[in-house]
């Protein structure tokens, strides 16, 4: 069972940023270095168990179901991938606790946005499906977020650099610059997840800091 983070006092204010894929995602912690972004954390977090057939596809795998017991799966694979998501994030958090950081918001990105009709309409049509599984574990990030009692917001990812630039102001090109060529100093993996996932939190992390009275 996962539990709220004990948290101590607010050192240093962090954010994350979290791109799903099917059953992993890729997170990027960072924090403000004299202004300048500072990349304090990257991770590959898994919110599946291998071990277990079909939960990498959970909707794939349900389809071929009667409607009743596709609803229990996918209602169970539900609980343990949020279960898995809270012992990914909660590690992350404690690891950087105990570097004097406090994550202060999460940032999940999503994609178009779009509502999901009823379950039998989702397995009877295959685009639905893919729709549908995306939405399934961008779903358990927010839901172990809200567990660990961290805020927890949602931007697309085409709009993740005009939100950016209208949450950073004129700081935003040196963002965008700093971002982009981070992977210079830490290496591989830095492809469109870890970017997209930092300039997210970035722009989190000042729009939290504005809005407590930070500099």
């Amino acid at each position: 069972m996962c539990f709220p983070l004990k948290l101590g006092p607010n050192v240093k204010p962090a954010a994350i940023g979290v791109r799903m894929h099917s059953g992993w995602g890729a997170l990027v912690a960072v924090t403000s270095d004299g202004g300048r972004v500072s990349v304090i954390a990257r991770e590959r977090i898994e919110v599946i168990d291998e071990k277990t057939g079909g939960k990498r596809q959970p909707y794939h795998f349900a389809k071929t179901m009667p409607l009743s017991a596709a609803e229990k799966y996918i209602s169970r694979s539900a609980e343990e991938a949020e279960k898995l998501a809270c012992d990914a994030i909660r590690a992350v958090s404690e690891n950087l606790r105990r570097r004097d950081y406090r994550v202060m918001r999460c940032v999940v990105l999503a994609a178009s946005g779009r509502a999901l009709p009823g379950l039998a309409r989702i397995l009877a049509a295959h685009p639905l499906i893919h729709t549908a599984e995306g939405e399934f574990f961008r779903s358990a990030i927010s839901k172990a977020c809200g567990i660990l009692k961290i805020p927890t917001s949602r931007v697309r990812d085409r709009d993740v650099e005009k939100e950016a630039k209208e949450t950073l102001g004129k700081s935003a090109a040196a963002a965008l610059t700093q971002i982009a060529n981070a992977g210079k100093t830490l290496g591989a993996p830095w492809t469109t997840d870890q970017k997209t996932a930092a300039l997210a939190a970035w722009s989190a992390l000042h729009e939290t800091k504005k809005r407590d009275g930070r500099p």
